[in-house]
């Protein structure tokens, strides 16, 4: 029986490192697959024994970065981590006073400066040097810490005092810059998305208001939500009224009214009145958690390109040291200047650790996986942002995508014997009573026009048809046009061209008017095609839907192509051959009908609002339903793509250029460890642009 782990790896420092563990912890015969996700230091494994395998991932975890905790909770421990900054920050400065001092004493004092020399390379470089020695006794070798030790040592060998110590040192702070650097951009995506909140306010039974943590509130619970408060749970409000603000959820920047009865999710924001909440989902199962975990499940599922460079940096690796090597012993034996060429094998050394590399990918993905979520979409992994940068044609169902999904009275059009308001009261009476969509639609239209509804002495219901009723001595006809043509009443001539559904009346043998319903059109939904068509992207609509419908929707904002009346089995091979012509397909969706074509397209999204199903079987998630989220979901990819391709070709292209100088003798160690950490920090901040720019 398989089941999935999530443990928290401490004092993880090494991106490269984080690779090996993987790699080792996936080798073990209990383990079906593992997946360690640096940017949020989280070691996720599928097992298929009951046996805790901790004390195995601790061993493997050790072996290859020593000082790295393995632990189940994950909660990383501040207190720990604050004390090992400190220390870091002090044998920093005793390095550096001591660097100074050496380096002052140099012209005059050449032994006493050696020795002062060495003793601030030992107080900087003994931790890198024990972790070298003891991964060596493991078997493990071309690490950051061996590769280091092996630089510097060598350039003390042959007399480069003052640069071994330098470089360490250039080591140590780039070193504490990358891990600063990836710990904010850690909290600054996980504080977009971890809405959770650490108390409630709930009221006893005696009417006091406690503080309790979050996570021991019970379903049926009562809570308090103040203005400003973000609401803490999933609940429906018991008492109180006031205005939401759901954008940290949905992305819907405009507030929406709630009073009591009103469902409301956990994670938006209570602006003005004061709230009772009765509790209807614990914090575990709440809309919050959910958010936390699919973005830490997206995070764990890697792409294309993480993979690759992966992979490449296990062959680019140990081809530097190769030729480290090469360079120290060939051309010495030649020219017999081995202080040169030995110096420049030394930057080769420095160079070939590939953590830049191997960081820079998945924290520009994680960032991605981050900006999204800030705009109410949810990435189920770097393999959904992937697949969007080649989508070449955007497939969307109509209802409850394009449009509400809640059917509207459009315009009242009378024979003119009658009014608008009196031919909307009679065919309210006569479905007053029905619980279809339509007739729904225009008894709440009634209601909100303030009209009565007057009871019908006499209903008798035409199947597939409509309703007949006597409404005093009037015999009222309500339904489609061929009820009124089964009657012999003649309607008069009309242009078939409206989108929605047309309810005739007549009125004791003589057509009275119609009434015109449709679902609404979402407000952004013709500017989002827009935007995707200047993406060069096409765009189509399949759905259920009658052709008259569809087409007048598609004209209405501008899509390219309309495919109508088609069952579920049916879109699905509309959806290839839509494929076959332009390429790769997005298909957004949001009915329990639209799962077996989500999962079909080569992206499938859907709308928050819609079946579980759907959401389920979608690749990306919109939480605000709106249509705008999916031009949004097209430009995050392709912008998380370019910096991730940034990020690579900036890296191998600097280490590149430093091995080129460095054969020409115009680099030196110290342009070696820019290219080594420096590149790493640079790669670090422009991942985390994608936070903070526009969508």
């Amino acid at each position: 029986m398989r089941q999935q782990q999530i443990y928290t790896l401490e004092h993880l420092g090494c991106a490269h490192c984080a690779s090996k563990m993987e790699e080792k912890i996936k080798q073990l015969p209990e383990v079906k697959s593992a997946t360690i996700v640096f940017a949020t230091k989280q070691l996720r494994v599928e097992v298929n024994t009951k046996e805790e395998l901790l004390e195995k991932f601790q061993e493997i975890c050790t072996s290859i970065e020593d000082g790295v905790i393995v632990r189940k909770e994950e909660v990383i421990n501040n207190r720990e981590e604050s004390m090992k900054n400190k220390r870091e920050y002090f044998e920093i400065g005793i390095g550096v006073i001591l660097l100074l001092l050496g380096f002052l004493l140099q012209s005059s004092q050449a032994y006493v400066s050696n020795v002062i020399l060495l003793l601030s390379y030992f107080v900087l470089g003994k931790d890198i040097l024990l972790s070298a020695a003891k991964n060596i006794k493991k078997g493990h070798v071309f690490d950051e810490n061996f590769l280091m030790s092996v630089a510097t040592l060598a350039a003390i060998v042959i007399g480069e005092y003052t640069e071994a110590v330098g470089v360490i040192l250039f080591f140590r702070i780039g070193e504490l810059f990358e891990e600063s650097a990836v710990e904010r951009s850690r909290k600054q995506i996980m504080e977009a998305v971890d809405l959770r909140p650490e108390v409630v306010n709930r009221i006893n039974s005696n009417g006091n208001v406690e503080e309790i943590p979050a996570k021991e509130a019970k379903v049926g619970d009562i809570v308090l939500v103040r203005a400003g408060d973000r609401i803490p749970m999933e609940g429906i409000i018991v008492e109180g009224e006031s205005q939401v603000d759901t954008s940290p959820v949905t992305g819907e920047s405009i507030p929406i009214s709630v009073r009591e009865g009103d469902q409301v999710i956990s994670g938006c924001v209570n602006i003005s009145g004061i709230l009772k909440l009765k509790v209807e989902r614990v914090l575990e199962d709440s809309m919050v958690t959910r958010i936390l975990h699919s973005v830490e499940n997206a995070a764990a599922s890697k792409p294309k390109m993480d993979r690759f460079i992966t992979r490449f940096s296990r062959v680019y690796t140990p081809f530097v040291v190769i030729l480290a090597l090469l360079t120290a012993t060939i051309p010495s034996f030649i020219t017999g200047d081995w202080e040169y060429w030995v110096y420049t094998a030394i930057t080769f050394l420095v160079i070939s650790c590939p953590c830049a590399l191997v960081l820079s990918v998945p924290l520009a993905f994680f960032s991605g996986i981050g900006a999204g979520s800030k705009k109410g979409i949810l990435f189920k992994g770097g393999l959904s942002i992937e697949a969007l940068q080649g989508v070449k044609a955007v497939v969307m169902d109509k209802t409850g995508t394009i449009t509400q999904g809640n059917f509207e009275v459009q315009r009242i059009l009378t024979s003119g014997e009658f009014g608008e308001d009196e031919l909307l009261q009679m065919a309210g009476s006569c479905e007053m009573n029905s619980t279809h969509p339509i007739a729904v639609s225009i008894v709440s239209e009634l209601k909100k026009r303030g009209l009565k509804l007057v009871s019908p002495e006499k209903t008798e219901e035409i199947s597939g048809k409509g309703i007949c009723a006597l409404l005093g001595e009037r015999t009222i006809l309500c339904g489609n046009k061929q009820l009124l043509e089964s009657y012999q009443i003649h309607c008069e001539e009309h242009q078939e061209d409206n989108y929605g559904t047309e309810v005739f009346v007549a009125v004791d043998g003589r057509y009275a008017g119609r009434i015109l319903i449709s679902d609404t059109i979402k407000s952004d939904a013709k500017q989002a095609i827009d935007t995707i068509k200047r993406q060069n992207i096409t765009t189509a609509i399949l759905t259920g839907d009658t052709i008259r419908n569809a087409q007048a929707v598609a004209a209405e904002v501008g899509i390219d192509e309309v495919h109508a009346k088609l069952l579920p089995e049916e879109k699905v091979s509309e959806l290839q051959k839509i494929r076959n012509t332009y390429g790769n397909v997005m298909f957004v969706g949001d009915g329990i009908n639209d799962a077996p074509v989500l999962a079909g397209a080569d992206v499938g999204a859907a709308m928050g609002s819609g079946a579980d199903a759907a959401i389920e079987a979608a690749d990306v998630v919109f939480m605000s339903s709106s249509v705008e989220a999916i031009p949004q979901s097209l430009q995050i990819a392709k912008v998380t793509a370019a910096i991730s391709k940034q990020n690579v070709i900036f890296a191998i292209t600097i280490k590149v250029l430093i091995m080129i100088l460095g054969l020409l003798g115009m680099a030196n160690m110290w342009m070696a460890v820019f290219a080594d950490t420096g590149v790493a920090v640079l790669c670090i901040l422009n991942s985390v642009r994608i936070l903070y720019k526009k969508f």
